[in-house]
């Protein structure tokens, strides 16, 4: 095929419009490495993806789907039917994380708030900070105090 025009590919695309939205994404597809199912002829990748379109060399329905994918945001997933996934009962289901053995479930967070001073007080340094040792932050504050 020398030429390619709207008229050889409006038989397979009725719309217009979205044989331009389905030729632009299909020469986008051929830019980014998909494979050319005709003879390039040295023809740039629109003139290519109308060739393949008119030619009937690549299924159009596949191509607008993939449109259609490539503009959607918010893709629906499916979930399954009630009936298709039956619900375990409870003897049967896998242990959940934290909750193998019920009797023990009090006994994780049973810590007293004079318990936790306590342990704080006992992470607390014994030396003395470098607070007051002249470093950048002191200096900066002593300018200041004089400045007032």
């Amino acid at each position: 095929m020398a030429r390619v025009t709207v008229e050889d590919c409006v038989d397979k695309v009725p719309n217009r419009f979205e044989l331009v939205l389905i030729a632009a994404h299909r020469a986008r597809a051929i830019t980014n490495g998909s494979a050319i199912t005709v003879e390039p002829d040295n023809d740039k990748n629109p003139v290519i993806a109308l060739r393949e379109i008119a030619d009937q060399t690549v299924a159009v329905e596949d191509m607008r789907e993939g449109l259609i994918h490539s503009i959607q945001k918010n893709v629906e997933v499916d979930e399954p039917e009630a009936a298709a996934a039956p619900v375990l009962t409870t003897d049967r289901r896998a242990p959940i994380l934290g909750r193998d053995d019920m009797s023990r479930d009090g006994v994780v967070d049973t810590m007293t708030e004079e318990q936790l001073l306590r342990g704080l007080e006992s992470m607390t340094p014994s030396e003395p900070s470098n607070a007051g040792n002249g470093g950048p932050r002191d200096r900066e504050r002593d300018r200041y105090d004089r400045g007032r």
